[in-house]
């Protein structure tokens, strides 16, 4: 039903480029609303997996980033190797704004429309059209609307209505520094309530900190805010020389809370249907939030190619994304419990850990056969 029809997404982030692209890629007429008035992305690296590379190639772009060799899990207080696993073909380490700048590309060779400084004031999905109203007064009906602009987005309540989250007791900070002449792999270093993950960028021109700490107090949602960087310093001033040299380096930082979210109970209202975050909200526990929102765009458009109708169409996506979305996400918050172990759980785990690296290091890598292998590309 796609050929000829038009489609309007919310959101020019990941998981918005590449539905635009691969919808007009079938045939579709598409026009992505950005609410930003430039395409731009805050420095910042991401993991992507094999089953997210799968989903980037399919749509025509090719390695935007560095292949990722490894990952390693640390001891955070003497930077001592635990368990270290050999990733195979496929891994990427990205820097956001690259992975944009490569989907918008694709997105307008595609014959997809962008249109910046689009702010949206509310979406009303109960007709059988989707009304969006625009803060400059102008209200426009639409037959697909597609929201893919996030967690707080106006297409999320539209459909879902107000949901409280609830604060995990986890804050994060995110900072870039200059390379160091790192190997090409994650390095996660672990310590009782916090844990730290590093990686480089730009063929090591970067190295890319992303920290997180449990604590009582609350801070606020959204990745944006700054703060100090002596606060990150001190968070992790018990942590190995390896650790607190990088964090000697970090001259601006950004931090935000972590609250978690329920998945969906419903993807779609009428007209209107949520992809990525504002669908499954994920912790960044296991780099699958972006990865996850590349797999929803390919299965909604191809989801939309082959059913008679939208609403088919829109059943048809929720039922194969949301059990695997789920999924994805116990394991992500598994793995914050995981690596935050402190006193007699944390000996015993780190020492299962280096014994299976001893004898089966791909061991713990192959849990996640399910995830990593999966391609939503060939029908998976």
């Amino acid at each position: 039903m796609i050929i000829g029809a038009e489609v309007t997404v919310l959101g020019a982030g990941i998981g918005g480029l590449a539905v635009a692209t691969a919808l007009a890629q079938r045939g579709a007429n598409v026009r992505v609303l950005e609410q930003a008035d430039e395409i731009t992305e805050v420095g910042a690296g991401i993991q992507i997996s094999p089953n997210g590379v799968a989903v980037l190639r399919a749509l025509g772009i090719g390695p935007v980033g560095g292949a990722s060799s490894a990952v390693s899990l640390c001891d955070g207080a003497s930077g001592g190797q635990v368990l270290r696993m050999a990733l195979p073909e496929g891994f990427e380490l990205v820097h956001r704004a690259d992975l944009i700048t490569a989907l918008a590309a694709a997105a307008r060779d595609a014959g997809v429309q962008i249109q910046l400084g689009a702010r949206v004031q509310s979406v009303d999905a109960d007709g059988a059209q989707a009304v969006l109203r625009m803060v400059d007064g102008t209200a426009s009906r639409h037959d697909i609307l597609i929201g893919a602009d996030g967690l707080h987005a106006e297409t999320r309540t539209a459909v879902l209505g107000d949901i409280a989250p609830f604060f995990t007791q986890q804050v994060a900070w995110r900072a870039l520094i200059p390379g160091r002449g790192e190997p090409a792999e994650a390095r996660v270093f672990m310590g009782p309530g916090r844990h730290l993950v590093t990686y480089p960028l730009r063929g090591g021109a970067l190295t890319n900190i992303v920290a997180v700490e449990e604590r009582a107090s609350w801070a606020e949602e959204g990745w944006d805010h700054t703060d100090d960087p002596a606060n990150l310093r001190a968070a992790f001033a018990g942590f190995c020389p390896a650790v607190t040299d990088m964090l000697a380096q970090v001259e601006a930082v950004n931090i935000w809370g972590l609250f978690r979210h329920p998945v969906a109970d419903r993807w779609s209202r009428g007209a209107v249907v949520l992809l990525g975050d504002a669908a499954h909200p994920t912790l960044p526990f296991l780099a699958q939030g972006a990865v996850m929102a590349l797999e929803d765009a390919w299965v909604l458009a191809d989801a939309l190619a082959v059913h008679d109708s939208r609403d088919q169409a829109f059943a048809a996506y929720q039922a194969k994304r949301k059990p695997r979305a789920t999924r994805a996400i116990e394991a992500a918050n598994a793995n914050a419990r995981n690596y935050h172990l402190a006193g007699v759980k944390k000996t015993v785990a780190h020492a299962g850990l280096r014994m299976i690296n001893a004898v089966a290091p791909q061991r713990m890598l192959s849990r996640f056969d399910w995830l990593y292998r999966h391609d939503v590309t060939r029908g998976d």
